[in-house]
């Protein structure tokens, strides 16, 4: 009897024509049944908003060369969510999402469109992969980025995961000679120095542009910062359960008579 193949949910938040994205399309392709259910407009830094009031539409499209592909105008999050729903009718064997153009390392991961497609997957128990490029030009070199893409999906297919695994996968921009690997690490204590740039339009009315920079105050070893200054790719398991364990546990001894 022949084994069935699994089942692979490609989607992103760069758009269903990005660079990106074919690029993983073309590295995991003959690992299995791949579907791609991806936004049809640029959705980054989206996180995970999802569409409540507006009708969603979805459209199939030929995008990829024998590879069943739908767009979206919806979030990152909706697209999986049609995808597990209204396309596939059961949970996939595996959701990758990206490759995106430009860093979710550290706390980037809270902001990504990328990561919260594949967190909307985890959430169903299917197991997860946002993968991303530290550059964000149109015509990024996407070379180790899919080796990185392919040798990982063959692990998660090969291995029993889990349950709600989800990695968050940077990769440094280098060339295949100088690629150092991959390590598993934990994320970066970063954050975002944000400023408001005030403009006006010809018409005379106040506008913002939000501009930044990431500072990254991680002292410690062993962080995904580190790993990708260093040359290697970093991994990095995220967890959805958002409780601070030590901060109840601190609360429950500072406001003991709360739970009486």
């Amino acid at each position: 009897m022949k084994k069935e193949l699994p089942i692979i949910l490609i989607t992103n938040d760069d758009g269903i024509n990005s660079p990106g994205i074919r690029a993983l399309v073309d590295a995991v392709a003959d690992l299995g049944q791949v579907v791609v259910v991806a936004p049809d407009s640029p959705q980054s830094g989206m996180g995970h908003a999802i569409t409540i009031g507006d009708p969603l539409r979805l459209q199939k499209v030929d995008v990829f060369d024998g590879v069943g592909s739908w767009q979206c105008s919806g979030t990152p999050a909706d697209c999986v969510k049609l995808g597990r729903d209204k396309i596939l009718h059961r949970k996939p064997d595996l959701c990758l999402s990206g490759i995106n153009h430009g860093a979710n390392h550290s706390i980037n991961v809270i902001y990504s469109g990328t990561m919260s497609a594949a967190m909307e997957a985890a959430i169903e128990n299917v197991p997860s992969i946002g993968l991303s490029l530290l550059d964000f030009s149109f015509d990024a070199d996407f070379t180790v980025a899919k080796q990185v893409a392919r040798e990982l999906t063959i692990r998660m297919l090969g291995t029993k995961m889990p349950g709600h695994i989800l990695l968050n996968v940077n990769i440094p921009v280098t060339t295949p000679e100088k690629f150092k690997g991959m390590k598993i690490c934990r994320q970066a204590y970063a954050r975002w120095a944000e400023e408001f740039d005030h403009r006006k339009d010809p018409r005379g009315k106040d506008y913002y542009w939000m501009t930044g920079k990431f500072i990254n105050m991680d002292k410690k070893p062993g962080s995904d910062v580190e790993a990708l200054k260093d040359g290697y790719a970093s991994i990095v398991p995220i967890v959805i359960d958002f409780t601070d364990n030590a901060t109840k546990q601190w609360l429950e001894s500072e406001w003991a008579d709360i739970n009486n």
